[in-house]
């Protein structure tokens, strides 16, 4: 009988097993979202989420700096840090864990995981499914950016002064207009031109040289 040998074989050996498991560990706490066999998903979850545990049990001491924290406090981080281990050999991948993955489940009890199934793979057809990490409770804030000390704020001038500024550059276009009136069109000249001479007397007479001198002889 198979009494008290939790887990699969996975047609691995022990050691090959253990480093499939530490490795996939790893990748789904630097990534928090890996896409593997639906098998294998089961049982990398069940070592993740023991990993997260050691990390949210530690509660407030997380938030504070290392610099703040007791020695009883340090001792306990250590010895999480040493548990977390066995289960993850990637020192980047448990120092994300404790800094920021264990803070952001701090009021959640288990279940930091969750299973997407995603159908049948091409080629063998084994069962695939999405392993990721679930949201923090409420998203996550985005800080607002902080305002450098010697920098003021830009200030923002009133619609109204905006309106007094166009309204005063209006002006300026009309008169720039009359002062370069555009060239008079011919017909425009010739209608002038006749204007004037109907507004001539009409009692002026013509001189005209007399006969004998127009042609030049006697």
């Amino acid at each position: 009988m198979r009494h008290r040998r939790a887990g699969l074989h996975l047609s691995r050996t022990p050691a090959h097993r253990k480093a499939l498991f530490c490795n996939m560990v790893a990748a789904l706490l630097t990534y928090e979202r890996i896409r593997t066999t639906d098998v294998k998903a089961k049982e990398v979850r069940r070592l993740a989420e023991r990993a997260i545990t050691w990390a949210r049990r530690l509660g407030t001491v997380l938030t504070k700096k290392a610099e703040k924290r007791t020695d009883e406090e340090k001792a306990r981080v250590v010895h999480a840090t040493r548990m977390a281990l066995r289960a993850i050999r990637d020192r980047e991948a448990v120092l994300k864990l404790f800094e920021e993955i264990g803070p952001r489940y701090l009021t959640r009890h288990g279940g930091y995981t969750r299973i997407v199934k995603l159908g049948p793979r091409p080629g063998d057809a084994a069962p695939m499914a999405l392993l990721e990490l679930i949201p923090a409770e409420g998203g996550a804030e985005k800080p607002e950016p902080k305002q450098e000390k010697g920098k003021a704020k830009p200030k923002k001038e009133p619609a109204e002064k905006g309106k007094a500024k166009e309204e005063a550059g209006r002006p300026k276009k009309a008169a720039s207009k009359a002062a370069s009136p555009k060239a008079a069109s011919p017909k425009a000249q010739v209608k002038k031109e006749s204007a004037a001479r109907a507004a001539k007397p009409s009692g002026a007479t013509v001189r005209r040289a007399p006969r004998g001198k127009r042609g030049g002889g006697e």
